[in-house]
């Protein structure tokens, strides 16, 4: 179910990181509890959104939201861009969007003076650093795609020209649940490319009323930047000088392995119910995210509890169910609890 042409590559990534190690290091904690400081002047609650957001950033990859309408997906979005002082685009998914309207295009030109004329590049939303994909499963495939290659390789071609997009590049797409009238789902390959996908509940009673109380006087609520591009380039290469021990790094394996119905390391549930399990790229994105984790949890190397955590998150959209499934009424939640507990973490 998933493109396996640029498996080993994630991302382009810097050579060497900018500044001393240790240095950025020291920066780490104090910008993530200011950015959590930020961010909750504006967005109450969703504090797990936040941060598997920012485990996304920071992991050089990207994340899909997923939330019926009224969770304020579009609100976080903005607020974290805003934060951490990215440049910002808005593409709202309907179903007559072109690619052209994402990547831009080449427009002919005259001059004036010479009366020559030649194609000039206009630069589509594509180019910015935070992208917010709104309701992206609202448009064909085909335009879908052109976001492909931007996620992958932060560049688009256009007329055969390659163009590279600023960094750091990060896409947020959203998804509306409940509805299908009008909508596309999106392809495997599309899917395989967000390092998460992230499931927005509904707020506590107490976090509803904070909303009413801060929403519904004249007092406009804004967040303030706390951080650079620098500075989150540096900290993207940080998190992949994290190590990581053999042995956790073996058991991120087994457990993406273990989804596949294949494998013989599978459990008879998972044969009985996945059609097809997560590729090489699900455990690839799995340690990068949890390397990410371990740092901003104050820890200098990954456990197995980093792996546990993000597993649901990471292959939720990578493993696709068969009718069996469908009519037991199991969701791929289900079946990945389910291989958390077949495979308990050994003891560290």
């Amino acid at each position: 179910m998933t493109d396996h042409s640029t498996l080993h590559t994630v991302h382009e990534v810097p050579p060497v990181i900018q500044r001393d190690p240790a240095e950025v290091l020291d920066q780490l904690a104090p910008r993530i509890r200011l950015l959590k400081d930020e961010m909750a002047k504006v967005i109450i609650g969703q504090e797990d959104v936040i941060m598997a957001a920012l485990y996304a950033l920071f992991s050089r990859g990207h994340c899909l939201l997923v939330g019926v309408p009224g969770l304020a997906k579009t609100l976080l979005v903005q607020t974290l861009a805003h934060s951490l002082e990215l440049g910002f685009s808005r593409i709202q998914f309907t179903p007559d969007l072109m690619p052209s309207d994402i990547t831009g295009t080449e427009i002919l030109e005259e001059d004036a003076a010479s009366g020559h004329r030649r194609f000039v590049f206009g630069q589509g939303p594509v180019f910015t650093q935070v992208l917010l994909a709104d309701e992206i499963n609202r448009t064909p495939p085909k335009t879908q795609s052109a976001l492909l290659e931007a996620m992958q390789e932060m560049a688009c071609t256009v007329r055969g020209n390659n163009y590279k997009l600023p960094a750091p590049f990060f896409v947020l797409a959203t998804q509306n649940p409940i509805e299908l009238e009008g909508t596309y789902p999106l392809p495997e390959a599309q899917l395989d490319r967000f390092l998460f996908n992230t499931v927005l509940g509904y707020l506590s009673a107490n976090e509803e009323m904070q909303v009413v109380d801060l929403t519904t006087t004249t007092h406009v609520a804004q967040a303030d930047p706390v951080t650079t591009a620098e500075e989150i380039l540096d900290f993207q290469q940080l998190v992949r000088m994290v190590p990581i021990g053999e042995s956790v790094a073996r058991y991120a394996i087994d457990l993406v392995r273990a989804s596949r119905a294949s494998d013989e390391s599978a459990p008879d549930f998972v044969k009985k119910y996945v059609n097809y399990g997560a590729s090489v790229r699900a455990a690839q994105f799995l340690v990068l995210a949890a390397k990410a984790r371990a740092l901003m949890k104050g820890r200098y190397h990954v456990t197995y509890e980093d792996i546990r955590a993000l597993y649901i998150p990471v292959l939720r959209h990578r493993i696709l169910l068969n009718f069996h499934a469908e009519s037991d009424r199991l969701k791929q939640d289900d079946i990945l609890q389910r291989l958390l507990e077949y495979k308990g973490a050994p003891k560290e």
